[in-house]
């Protein structure tokens, strides 16, 4: 049920059409018309009742030595690919980053590329590969997109519990 509210707040955060820019919040959550690929992934659960930047702050401090962080700040961590990496995988179930296993790739799944990061969509094409509904860069037309194959390495694939 939890995958279906944050898979609803994703469409309805991409419905807003954020513009891409990378800045620091001291509020932590972008409080304006900007975003980038982790707030995709944190604005979705977060009005589902998961505050990534409260969960990934309170995970670094206690696993701190797999986050490599020399300077901890609760207002950025939870918005770096890498971390998001690490927390979903301390916390959540690990899934195939195989995209011929199909079967294994559901709505609302988490997939993280290297230095990217973006959620699993309900449209498929037609081999049956899910879109991602991602925040790339200044220049995408659309968020929902046919580029699981393409985007590069996916090092992780993750389903909220």
């Amino acid at each position: 049920m939890i995958k279906l509210i944050y898979f609803g707040n994703v469409k309805n955060y991409i419905g807003t059409k954020p513009k891409y820019e990378s800045k620091y919040y001291a509020s932590g959550y972008p409080n304006d018309e900007y975003g980038v690929c982790t707030d995709v992934v944190a604005f979705g659960l977060k009005d589902a009742g998961y505050d990534l930047m409260e969960l990934v702050d309170e995970d670094i401090k206690n696993n701190r030595k797999n986050y490599k962080i020399d300077v901890i700040d609760k207002n950025i961590d939870f918005r770096r690919v890498r971390n998001l990496n690490v927390y979903f995988k301390n916390n959540h179930i690990s899934l195939t980053t195989d995209v011929n296993q199909i079967q294994e790739w559901q709505a609302g799944d988490i997939v993280v590329f290297n230095e990217h990061i973006g959620i699993i969509s309900d449209k498929r094409n037609k081999k049956g590969i899910p879109f991602i509904i991602h925040h790339a860069n200044p220049f995408q037309l659309n968020y929902e997109e046919d580029v699981l194959e393409l985007y590069g390495d996916i090092i992780g694939h993750y389903r909220v519990s």
